[in-house]
């Protein structure tokens, strides 16, 4: 049996498979979060898009960004169960690392939009196959550690990105660019380390699950399969709560940096400081989870999972409701509260996982995890709609609260199905680890 650290690893799966998915989960969602990051700025210095205005403007963005995702989630699950998960991953690194390029050299929020629908058929085989490829490489055993770990890699992916990229406008534009200049070298840059990484993976994955050709279900069957999985209720409540929590990161993402930099530009500040101190709220949310996705190991892997995800979604709804009482979201004083988000959103996106990783059926796995990747991109499409709206006539903190009360409603499935379809127990005896390292 190989092990990576205390995981065990499925057949066929080697250290060095094992060691490239969690490159890949350090750059794929990094790489997906920082177009929140990117977009105030391009709206701000590249289109003048006015302040009262760009709620509205970075909802759309997001939501064609779902309607992209919504059209191709299940065919590149099913492509990914015929073909392989490394070919469609490599592919999806390449289409986002384009998507980057062009994006800074839109001349109107019409061409912006075609090139975030770019970028969203890229993030869509990447973020489809980093799940299914999390589901393929442990053992049942160590379903939770691996799932813990890869949201561990996540936040550092996510930190790491938003920090250091967050600060090449300032740094060029010191150098001596103009802030447009140092908006186009930055994206380019984002996109040459987009496509290093697409190499990486598709020299280091392991090729898809090892059926045998005659074995293959058709690919009827495969699109069918998602749907039919529905049937057992711990996958319904899994893909309600992909629609939650699979648009919990991105909404975070594009409203805390949206408030932050408009935060500094009310201050007065330059839109290079706009985009290295309005993400502060975003790195701080998710420097905090990290620390917590340890914790979270114990509530996933030891019990029962649809318990496990009650307790996230309790966590993420306490996160998101908080936010209701922030006035100044640059305040010393508020910090904590987006800290608190933070935990609540890996929280909620670790108990997602881990059930669904738990409960796909082996031989339709790809396309249960990209039926459940499409319940996720359809709330992140409703809830960045309703969320935009909010943002502009509700307030800025108006979309946090709508997204804790859709916690708090599959908190309350989540509670009746541990009632009365909890599945399998998950007390179980951890295994001393090994010397091996990661």
């Amino acid at each position: 049996m190989v092990r990576l650290g205390p995981i065990e690893l499925a057949d066929g799966v080697t250290r060095g498979h094992a060691r490239t998915l969690l490159f890949a989960a350090f750059t794929t969602i990094g790489l997906l979060v920082f177009v929140g990051v990117a977009t105030p700025y391009v709206l701000n210095v590249h289109l003048g898009v006015p302040l009262d205005e760009q709620g509205r403007v970075s909802g759309h963005l997001v939501m064609w960004t779902e309607i992209t995702q919504l059209a191709t989630f299940t065919l590149f699950g099913v492509v990914a169960d015929r073909i392989g998960r490394r070919q469609v991953f490599a592919l999806g690194y390449v289409v986002m690392a384009l998507g980057y390029a062009l994006y800074p050299y839109a001349g109107s929020t019409g061409e912006l939009t075609v090139y975030r629908i770019l970028y969203a058929l890229g993030v869509s085989a990447a973020t489809c196959m980093l799940a299914t490829v999390v589901s393929d490489y442990p053992r049942e055993q160590s379903r939770g550690r691996m799932v813990t770990l890869v949201g561990i890699c996540n936040g550092l992916g996510i930190v790491a990105l938003t920090v250091v990229f967050g600060r090449l406008p300032k740094w060029l534009t010191e150098a001596g660019y103009d802030a447009v200049t140092a908006g186009r070298w930055t994206l380019l840059i984002v996109a040459a380390a987009a496509l290093v990484s697409g190499l990486i993976v598709a020299r280091g994955l392991k090729p898809g699950l090892e059926v045998r050709r005659e074995e293959r279900p058709s690919i009827g069957h495969l699109l069918r399969a998602g749907f039919t999985a529905m049937r057992n209720p711990r996958i319904t409540l899994a893909y309600s709560a992909a629609f939650v929590a699979r648009g919990d990161l991105v909404i975070l993402g594009t409203f805390t940096n949206l408030w932050g930099q408009a935060a500094v530009f009310a201050a007065g500040g330059t839109g290079a400081d706009a985009m290295a101190q309005g993400k502060t709220l975003f790195v701080v949310a998710q420097i905090a989870a990290l620390p917590w996705a340890g914790i979270a190991f114990f509530l996933i892997d030891r019990f029962n999972r649809v318990a496990g995800l009650a307790l996230c979604m309790g966590l993420a709804a306490i996160g998101y409701l908080s936010i209701r009482i922030v006035s100044d979201p640059l305040a010393g004083a508020t910090l904590p509260l987006f800290a608190l988000l933070g935990i609540g959103q890996i929280s909620a996106f670790l108990g997602a996982t881990a059930l669904i990783g738990q409960e796909a059926p082996v031989a339709e796995r790809a396309s249960v995890v990209a039926m459940f990747s499409f319940f996720g991109a359809v709330g992140i499409l409703v809830t960045s709609l309703a969320g935009g709206y909010l943002y502009d006539h509700a307030g800025p903190e108006a979309p946090f609260v709508m997204i804790g009360f859709l916690n708090l409603i599959v908190l309350a499935a989540a509670l009746l199905v541990r009632r009365y379809a909890p599945g399998r127990p998950r007390r179980i005896t951890l295994p001393r680890p090994e010397r091996e390292g990661l």
